[in-house]
């Protein structure tokens, strides 16, 4: 990545969107590996670049703006994160239209981050924006869908609303079921998230027998079989997805 970079410096220029987007990749690897530090100036000097060669209401300015504070919340910075995200969103909503799935993206990032700073009361009307955006645009049973419900449903857990987080979670993890059993293979966040549904439900007073009731009711609606392995209740931490 360092070499693409420094190649596409050399033949196009410091300021050409191309090495905006090496800066990012280059970035996003640095993150990954937790070299925050080391990513943000280049974060930085990405979006610098997308402002000057493409404007600064595009949307690649956008999504760097979105890079920028995903890494700013994960150190905490979380009022530097804010108007960041606030800009991405405005700048989504005008390009591409109030009920753009990025959109929807854009909505439960900034929602995450009221979440996180304890301002619950903002963070419910646009996580249920962003779940009415995902489930016209991609379906009812869609995985973003579930990943939307699940985001509303933590929040509604978190202010003691165990009785309406019960049926998001439920069918998020029909979902994920249906994902399984028309696909072949499991979802990547399905064993997660449908612990997470069986904490809700010990948290609400089911005991293990109801709540393995419970998701053999789900599995059967997806249309699996108890034969094809059900899923044990294990008790625990509530995980996010």
């Amino acid at each position: 990545m360092r070499r693409a970079l420094a190649i596409g410096e050399a033949s196009l220029g410091p300021a050409h969107p191309n090495v905006a987007a090496s800066l990012n990749n280059l970035a996003g690897l640095l993150q990954a590996t937790n070299r925050l530090a080391e990513a943000e100036p280049l974060m930085r000097r990405a979006l610098a670049i997308g402002e000057a060669s493409l404007g600064p209401d595009h949307p690649h300015v956008a999504t760097s703006l979105s890079n920028l504070a995903a890494l700013l919340q994960a150190i905490n910075r979380l009022g530097e994160a804010e108007p960041l995200m606030r800009r991405a969103l405005a700048i989504d909503e005008a390009s591409l239209g109030p009920d753009h799935p990025e959109v929807a993206i854009d909505l439960n990032n900034l929602a995450g981050l009221l979440q996180d700073t304890n301002r619950l009361g903002e963070a419910e009307p646009l996580m249920r924006r962003a779940l009415a955006i995902d489930e016209a645009s991609f379906g009812p049973d869609h995985p973003n869908v579930a990943r939307d419900l699940n985001n509303l449903a933590r929040l509604l857990r978190a202010t003691s609303r165990l009785t309406e987080a019960e049926p998001l979670m439920r069918h998020m993890t029909v979902i994920f079921l249906t994902f399984q059993r028309t696909t072949g293979h499991k979802h990547p966040h399905a064993d997660t998230n449908i612990h997470n549904y069986e904490v809700l439900l010990s948290e609400m007073g089911w005991n293990a027998s109801a709540i393995r009731t419970a998701i053999e009711s789900a599995r059967r609606e997806a249309g699996l079989t108890p034969e094809s392995g059900s899923i044990a209740p294990r008790m625990g931490h509530h995980t996010a997805l």
